[in-house]
């Protein structure tokens, strides 16, 4: 997902939630463009933290995931050895 997108998703939803909230109310949905406007841009801004905060957490699970391959490789390797040093004993 792009950043672009992310942040004209969420503006979208922003814009919409404004209309739909101006019609429960029974006012007018275009009478006042300011909060559209910051409706808009507040729901906008969150998409570009939404945005950030999900390359920021792909990027620590993908480190915490290497990690977890290379430790779990180690004790692969330690058990081979340990399963090799068992049965050659038992010979």
């Amino acid at each position: 997902m792009t950043l672009i997108s992310t942040i004209l998703g969420f503006s979208a939803f922003g814009f919409g939630a404004r209309c739909f909230q101006l019609g429960l109310q029974h006012r007018p949905i275009f009478d006042a463009p300011s909060g559209h406007l910051i409706s808009t841009a507040v729901f906008g801004a969150v998409g570009y933290g939404a945005y950030h905060a999900d390359k920021k957490q792909t990027a620590l699970l993908a480190e915490k995931k290497k990690v977890l391959l290379e430790r779990r490789e180690k004790e692969n390797l330690e058990w081979e050895a340990t399963r090799g040093q068992a049965q050659g004993h038992a010979v």
